[in-house]
């Protein structure tokens, strides 16, 4: 079982299962989605996860023609969830919302195209300049 939280508390959530994949993406959209260099997000079944609380939510389409949802707490701004209806069933949750966030490790980079030459990433993380065609559940 897996936790987490907003900044102010006022969302919280629990997830059922091991992440799918635990991936930085670089991408102009999570660069401004979160205000630093990348994103880090662990991928889930959205089946097992629960949240309490009234999250808010954003949508946008993305350069592949998707539709990107964002849910981030209305009060504190925190970004807690997001979903891609080009990988159905599956939500990514940012990573610096779990309180168990260190049991985790970042396994790729992607839309390392757009990666600031000041946001370091692990040379020996499997990087991708763009989407990768895997899907959840695929090795990386």
């Amino acid at each position: 079982m897996w936790t987490g939280r907003c900044l102010c508390g006022a969302c919280a959530y629990t997830i059922e299962g091991d992440p799918i994949v635990v991936a930085h993406c670089h991408c102009l959209d999570c660069q401004r989605g979160t205000g630093a260099g990348h994103a880090t997000s662990a991928m889930f079944d959205a089946a097992g996860i629960t949240i309490t609380g009234d999250p808010s939510v954003y949508e946008q389409v993305s350069e592949a023609g998707n539709t990107v949802t964002r849910l981030f707490c209305g009060g504190c701004g925190s970004q807690l969830f997001g979903r891609n209806t080009g990988m159905p069933g599956v939500m990514a949750a940012s990573l610096g919302t779990l309180d168990q966030a260190d049991e985790l490790t970042p396994q790729v980079a992607i839309f390392a195209r757009a990666r600031r030459h000041w946001d370091a990433v692990d040379p020996a993380l499997p990087t991708y300049d763009g989407q990768p065609d895997w899907k959840p559940g695929d090795d990386v």
